[in-house]
């Protein structure tokens, strides 16, 4: 989050810092001093023990006295924004939290399992700079609107989608391999432009868009199905009579789907780490052609990727414009990395395959898809779902 870390502690004892809006402050088990102050956590005596208030970094030893585990801000009492967060503080255990204080009121807000929030005594910081910016919590109440959105959003796409597939298995039937092709990439781009749907797609996912990877026949096992194995079949010369069962399986597997959906929810966690992994899976697969059958369209797929992450940006938009200020950054490399991939399209609009691009174009589409996806990063801390009650 903005002007401060969020920490998930693990095994061990280690920190996994998530750092939103370029701005970081390492927490770490052994980075504070004997001198630092202990705040004590629990459900009777939240934030007591900070006695000395000052300016500049400084690291807190949260010990939580109590006999639950318990969440941990530090808030500006009278705004409810954040500077400073730890989970998973566990009963009898101490951890810190290092932060960068500037002038104003701070205070605890300690967060226990099963019970209300507590906020314990204001302190006032004064005779140091001004300070940076932090971040208001995003609320279950927050997301209801967005969420509603992109929920309307996917169930509109699952119907182009089952109407897409519809078209393919017919092209299929009529034993035309153009027609099929053409047919297959169309489908298959609404399919990609879901991408913050996947987790709610369950089993349908790997039965739709599995790839291959991991089944011990590779691309003759049985368990491989969907647009893959379509796609394998299609542009390696495969009767195409043979091909009709997995165009009806994957149009049933779509039926299902968008049977299934409606009756079904989008994580509120969801929204905000999809916008980031679409991306960083974009990076990692597309770019690579690791998910090429045959067709040579894994540029199509990333720019596909790139709509469905616009799709979770404009939804989410009303609660990351007053808390991100790196969003306008964000719209700027959005366009730059579309631009960049159309780019790659044909005079005849195919797309270039991933192993026919220069090494110029190459780097420059690695670079600007690699910027972007650091740039949505602190958008899954920022959109998450915090307790503040």
């Amino acid at each position: 989050m903005p002007g401060s870390v969020r920490a998930r502690w693990i095994g061990g004892g280690v920190a996994i810092a998530v750092v939103a809006a370029g701005i970081a402050f390492a927490v770490w088990p052994d980075g504070a001093s004997a001198q630092d102050p202990e705040i004590q956590i629990s459900r009777s005596a939240c934030g007591q023990g900070w006695a000395d208030p000052h300016a500049g970094v400084q690291t807190f030893h949260l010990h939580n006295t109590g006999t639950v585990t318990a969440e941990v801000d530090l808030i500006d009492p009278a705004t409810g924004v954040v500077y400073g967060e730890v989970e998973g503080l566990g009963s009898g255990t101490t951890r810190p939290m290092q932060v960068t204080l500037g002038n104003g009121s701070y205070a605890f807000r300690c967060l226990p399992e099963d019970s209300s929030a507590m906020v314990g005594p204001t302190v006032t910081v004064s005779g140091g700079a001004e300070r940076g910016p932090g971040v208001a919590p995003v609320t279950q109440n927050d997301l209801l609107g967005p969420l509603k959105s992109y929920q309307a959003h996917v169930t509109q796409g699952l119907g182009q989608l089952a109407a897409d597939v519809g078209k393919l298995k017919d092209a299929i039937r009529s034993n035309d391999r153009g027609a099929s092709q053409g047919a297959w990439l169309v489908a298959h781009l609404d399919y990609e432009r879901l991408g913050a749907a996947y987790n709610a797609f369950g089993d349908s996912d790997k039965a739709i868009n599995g790839t291959a990877a991991g089944l011990p026949d590779g691309i003759k096992s049985p368990d491989f199905t969907g647009f893959h194995r379509l796609e394998s079949g299609l542009w390696h010369n495969e009767d195409l009579a043979a091909l009709g069962p997995v165009a009806d399986q994957l149009d049933s597997d779509v039926q299902k789907l968008r049977k299934s959906f409606a009756d079904s929810q989008v994580d509120p966690n969801d929204l905000g780490l999809r916008a980031h992994e679409i991306v960083e899976n974009t990076l990692q697969f597309e770019l690579t052609a690791r998910t090429d059958y045959g067709s040579g369209t894994n540029l199509a797929t990333a720019r596909a990727n790139l709509d469905g992450t616009q799709s979770v940006l404009d939804v989410l938009r009303p609660v990351l414009a007053p808390r991100y200020p790196a969003l306008s950054k964000v719209d700027s490399w959005m366009q730059r990395t579309k631009t960049t991939l159309d780019s790659t399209k044909k005079p005849d609009n195919s797309w270039t395959p991933v192993s026919q691009l220069s090494a110029p174009q190459r780097q420059k589409l690695n670079g600007d898809v690699s910027e972007l996806t650091e740039l949505l990063a602190p958008i899954a801390a920022i959109a998450e779902p915090r307790r503040t009650s």
